[in-house]
């Protein structure tokens, strides 16, 4: 029953203030292989466990959840915390719970199939080591190579971060990203804002340092190619620790994707996790269960960069001389110009790819956290 090959697919799912690593596995002759993705952190609502399926290589079966499945973390106490099916093959637990530096948290899984045999899966206990705050987010403005006599400039950031306790010394970070952009026509729908969540793995050991202490990471740089810089932007770094044991698993599974190019792309290899099959331990599992503490930070920038992508250059607008045979006036298309005597041409975006809408691309609703300030 062994699988004789494997093909790991993986990639960074980040939610608010936590991280989830999605795995979407392609094995040769074992799709029921589990898959775990979870993460316990000394916030509240950033505990989340995801259960699902290996992907076929034949490509006939895809990466489903587990459903219906029993979900209970176990600290060194002793006390059990049940988790319940918030979403197909996502399992979450009360609201009020969160984890303690310093305690010891395993992870339980029994599995509910109607149609094949069922298993109970363990991981091993994981100890919850205290986390430093991140001193300092900061940026640095940097020309874009786009060929001789062009003057564009991207954005590098960095930060900057030490644990004068010296406890911590495997750190891993993941951040989310949110920037406002306006159209640039007066329309109902200009203002708007997106967001998005790393990809990357990013990853340190300060253990062989003769100082706990980490000067200038390169986190990401944002290219003028997208308009995250025309108006304001954010970003949420996340800062957490773990074990030498956990650091080693990103490590490797961070070497075969720079091997290959990206998170995205297609790993040739098997990397175990830290659960295990009870009735099986020869079965293999893919993932981890993650028991980090966490520390977040947040910067804005609303800078001006030269040389940014104008993303509307080339929207689509049609001439017409009477307004009477617009369809949807001011519902998907608008009028963008006319003369000052408001008389005929007239000229009417439409609302393809978001030229007359912001909200084809992102949303109206501000974050609540949003500063207007800075």
């Amino acid at each position: 029953m062994r699988p004789t090959r494997y093909i790991l697919l993986s990639a960074m799912m980040l939610f608010t203030g936590s991280c989830i690593t999605e795995f979407i596995p392609e094995t040769g002759d074992n799709a029921d292989m589990l898959v775990v993705e979870g993460l316990i952190t000394n916030k509240a609502g950033n505990t989340s466990v995801k259960l699902s399926k290996a992907q076929s290589l034949s490509g006939t079966t895809t990466g489903t959840s587990y459903t219906r499945c029993t979900v209970i973390i176990t600290d060194d106490l002793g006390n059990m915390t049940p988790l319940y099916e918030k979403s197909s093959g996502i399992y979450i637990p009360d609201a009020a719970f969160t984890g303690v530096v310093g305690r010891e948290y395993k992870l339980t899984i029994r599995t509910n199939n109607t149609s094949t045999s069922n298993f109970t899966y363990e991981s091993v206990p994981v100890k919850m080591i205290p986390v430093p705050s991140v001193d300092t987010i900061y940026y640095e403005k940097q020309l874009y190579d786009t060929g001789p006599g062009a003057f564009r400039e991207g954005c590098q950031i960095w930060f900057d971060s030490h644990d004068p306790a010296d406890k911590c010394h495997f750190y891993r970070w993941d951040y989310s990203e949110t920037w406002m952009f306006q159209l640039p026509y007066v329309v109902p729908n200009r203002i708007c804002w997106m967001s998005a969540n790393s990809n990357i793995i990013n990853i340190k050991n300060t253990s062989r340092l003769s100082e706990n202490r980490i000067t200038g990471y390169p986190l990401t740089f944002i290219s003028p190619e997208n308009d995250k810089l025309s108006v304001k932007y954010s970003l949420l770094l996340n800062q957490y620790s773990i074990s030498e044991d956990e650091f080693e698993y990103w490590e490797k599974l961070k070497k075969v994707n720079d091997e290959v190019g990206s998170l995205y792309d297609i790993t040739p290899s098997f990397i175990p996790g830290n659960v295990t099959c009870i009735e099986d331990p020869t079965q293999d599992v893919l993932g981890y269960f993650s028991v980090s503490a966490v520390s977040s930070k947040r910067m804005y920038i609303s800078s001006y960069f030269r040389g940014l992508a104008d993303l509307y250059s080339k929207c689509p607008a049609d001439t017409v001389n009477n307004l009477n045979v617009v369809t949807d006036l001011n519902r998907t298309r608008w009028v963008i110009e006319a003369n000052d005597d408001a008389v005929p041409p007239f000229y009417v975006l439409t609302k393809i790819k978001g030229c007359a809408d912001c909200t084809v691309r992102g949303t109206k609703d501000k974050p609540s956290w949003w500063d207007n300030s800075k």
